[in-house]
């Protein structure tokens, strides 16, 4: 395993350590996993991006302007 240095100011790390004790973790077992889903996000993540894509390119208004209101019906 590589090690790298990362700056950031001294309340968040400590805040950060905070955090993951509470969590009953380490804050370098945390930047780990962030690391992974930074660089392979999780399947779901990547399905929910894709039917993101797929409607935007599918669905238009038709140059139609809705209102606040119609905006806001469910």
């Amino acid at each position: 395993m590589k090690n790298i240095t990362l700056s950031a100011s001294e309340q968040l790390i400590e805040a950060a350590r905070r955090r993951a004790l509470l969590e009953h973790t380490t804050l370098n077992q945390q930047f780990r996993l962030w690391l992974q889903e930074y660089v392979c996000p999780p399947q779901q993540s990547r399905a929910a991006l894709e039917t993101i894509r797929m409607l935007r390119k599918g669905l238009t208004t038709g140059g139609r302007k809705f209102s606040r209101d119609e905006m806001n019906e469910r």
